[in-house]
């Protein structure tokens, strides 16, 4: 798999995605035609298309739904491609969210994120496309269409294939090689590169997801695009990988930082961690309790033990706390704040 996959990195760097994602305009489009959102084209095919609505279930009553896609990567469409682009309500929230790196046990590294924000439907997407790296990834599924007062379009065959668009909107995922990658709201500017096409600000972690094996990959991915923040809040990202190294990838004063784990673990919430002070970081509650934890146990959590730090350092908002296994390539899900029930996942 890895074999003949080598050279994705490379190709990867000459395209992107952007990742705002919507609904489709008057009649649906034929299984076989294209689907256009912005800049990317997706042209999944009809038995690909089919084979992932086939295999979607539900696992929870948040709701949270399961799917698996074999088809092909997204690419970039043609200059001028006609965009189409969902409604969102206009007074969502921000992004708070806290994602963490505990690589103190070597054998077995764990990145856990919480997702803070609106509560909306969630899905587990298996990604297992022929020419990009497999990957399970989370995505809120309000950004395709179905909120809770839109869900019932589930039920219409038509609406249902906007399901298959899932892949260009990971909120969180990790690969095959055991890259992961989270993201939360901060205040930021994107750096503008000149010649450099855009992207979106979850489109970058596709991207990243799909042809990374390292840390220092997806930050060349990270350093190839100018990131989009229309339609969402600006971000920052930790990207970690199998090996547990780790960075923060920040945008807070219009040019790229990078801030690089120590080894042992990395954490971040809602604030810039390349422009904050010993005492900025001790005043943000969630990122004083997690790094005493991790400090204490020198980044050595399992799987489970990272769950129960994400329930320490949940929010009244926290939407779905997961836990992936950079060796193992697993996602471990609580939906909710009920951790008494875990939904688990692998590639």
């Amino acid at each position: 798999m890895a074999a003949r996959r080598s050279t994705l990195l490379g190709r990867a760097l000459t395209a992107g995605l952007l990742a705002l994602a919507g609904c489709h305009g008057g009649a649906p489009a034929p299984r076989s035609e294209a689907l256009t959102f912005h800049t990317l084209t997706y042209s999944p095919g009809a038995e690909a298309a089919d084979r992932a609505l086939a295999s979607l279930k539900r696992v929870d009553d948040h709701p949270l739904y399961e799917m698996m896609y074999d088809g092909p990567a997204p690419t970039l469409a043609p200059p001028g491609a006609k965009s189409k682009v969902i409604a969102l309500p206009a007074d969502r929230d921000a992004f708070a969210c806290t994602v963490f790196l505990a690589a103190g046990d070597a054998a077995r590294p764990v990145l856990g994120r919480n997702f803070d924000w609106d509560h909306n439907p969630a899905l587990v997407l298996v990604s297992r496309p022929p020419d990009a790296y497999d990957s399970i990834s989370l995505v809120d599924l309000s950004y395709l269409g179905f909120d809770h007062p839109r869900l019932a379009k589930l039920d219409d065959a038509a609406a249902k294939r906007d399901l298959l668009l899932a892949s260009t909107l990971p909120f969180d995922g990790v690969n095959e090689h055991g890259l992961a990658v989270g993201m939360a709201q901060v205040d930021g500017q994107a750096e503008v590169r000149p010649g450099a096409r855009e992207v979106g600000s979850l489109a970058v972690i596709r991207l990243a997801l799909d042809t990374a094996r390292t840390v220092d990959e997806a930050v060349r991915v990270f350093e190839t695009y100018t990131i989009n923040w229309s339609g969402g809040p600006s971000m920052h990202y930790l990207v970690a990988d199998a090996e547990g190294d780790s960075a923060v990838i920040e945008f807070a004063t219009g040019t790229m930082t990078v801030t690089r784990g120590d080894g042992k673990w990395q954490l971040m919430t809602n604030f810039n961690l390349s422009t904050s002070d010993a005492a900025g970081r001790a005043a943000d509650w969630r990122y004083a309790a997690g790094s005493a934890e991790l400090t204490a146990t020198a980044g050595r959590l399992d799987p489970g033990e990272a769950m129960t730090l994400l329930r320490t350092l949940r929010q009244g908002h926290t939407q779905w706390s997961v836990v992936y296994d950079l060796k193992a390539g697993t996602a471990a899900v609580a939906t909710g704040q009920r951790y008494d029930r875990i939904h688990h996942t692998t590639l």
